[in-house]
């Protein structure tokens, strides 16, 4: 009994590892706050997006990470696997800016993201 769990944690643990791999998403310097405009958001390398072949949902602030969670069922005209990406890139970037996430895949990002919303609390 304990070697199939050990096992089913261990097959968990190598899928986290997998979709981390997926990740393209990189920092941009220096952080950009706020609203971006048109021409801000297209001179933006496709590492700073969170759909990176579609250019959706830049990530350039901890406010533009939780924005990409709270609209990820919103984003259209992408496939399965551009949101296993996108939420591996989210996961990353919510990282770097010290965002605490509760989902594991991007399955569990709907209407109702599990991720408190900072900005509510003020």
């Amino acid at each position: 009994m304990d070697v199939g769990r050990n096992k089913s944690k261990e097959n968990a643990v190598n899928q986290k590892n997998s979709d981390r791999d997926l990740a393209t998403w990189r920092p941009v310097g220096p952080e950009e706050h706020g609203r971006l405009d048109a021409a801000e958001t297209n001179n933006l390398p496709e590492s700073a997006f969170a759909f990176p072949h579609s250019r959706k949902e830049p990530m350039t602030d901890a406010s533009h990470v939780r924005n990409a969670i709270a609209r990820f069922d919103q984003v259209q005209g992408v496939s399965d696997s551009e949101r296993q990406i996108a939420f591996a890139n989210i996961e990353k970037a919510a990282k770097h800016y010290a965002i605490n996430m509760k989902e594991t895949n991007w399955h569990q990002l709907g209407s109702r993201p599990h991720t408190p919303n900072q900005a509510k609390r003020k």
